[in-house]
């Protein structure tokens, strides 16, 4: 589990595509000072297990799975990407609960400045739209953030200055793609909801008088 509070910026130093995967190494300075083979690692808000490493570079292995679903294949060497390890059981979730498994990908549309922040626009995939809300958390390339405005399928973000030095979304150019995780808690009411309703066991009323929707 993580928190979406970027620890560093890392660079793409390799990459590897067979018809098994991607093997991505990539340079950094924080995250090797603290893992280990096996540790995961979110990577632009996807959970990587590290298979090496040494004092400058942490090597994964994303499946075909993640291919699929993430940026993964879209990056090109010299890219930035946002890592943070994984979270320990003394640490203030700053942020929310990020599992590290994605949903989709949005499109960057355009930013435009809002005082001294920056509001980021994007395209999200119509069926995932129902799990987003108002002023509910949302991971965008592993960055907690918070949704600002919903308009149909496009949704925006708020970013602060000192969020913007620490990770890639400033960098965006309109058409490029993002890892989204919607809300867990979201999926898992929807699951029981739907699980539940030949059953009966379990109403609409009943999730909203509980404080569920």
């Amino acid at each position: 589990m993580f928190t979406g509070l970027i620890e560093e910026q890392g660079m793409v130093k390799s990459i590897k595509t067979t018809s098994e995967g991607m093997e991505l190494t990539v340079e950094c300075s924080i995250i090797p000072s603290d893992v280990k083979e096996g540790a995961s690692i979110c990577i632009n808000g996807a959970c990587q297990s590290v298979i090496s490493f040494d004092k400058k570079h942490i090597t994964v292995q994303a499946s075909n799975e993640t291919l699929k679903v993430t940026n993964f294949k879209e990056l090109n060497v010299g890219d930035k990407v946002n890592l943070e390890r994984a979270l320990t059981l003394n640490t203030r979730i700053d942020g929310h609960i990020v599992s590290g498994h994605i949903d989709c990908t949005a499109e960057f549309l355009y930013a435009k400045v809002d005082g001294f922040s920056k509001r980021l626009f994007f395209k999200m995939p119509k069926e995932y739209l129902k799990y987003i809300i108002y002023k509910g958390s949302i991971s965008i390339n592993g960055v907690s953030l918070t949704v600002a405005e919903i308009n149909g399928d496009i949704f925006s973000a708020e970013l602060i200055p000192d969020t913007l030095r620490k990770v890639n979304l400033a960098d965006l150019k309109k058409g490029d793609k993002v890892n989204i995780e919607t809300d867990l808690f979201a999926k898992y009411t929807e699951k029981i909801y739907n699980s539940s309703k030949s059953a009966g066991s379990i109403t609409y009323g009943f999730l909203a008088e509980n404080g569920f929707v």
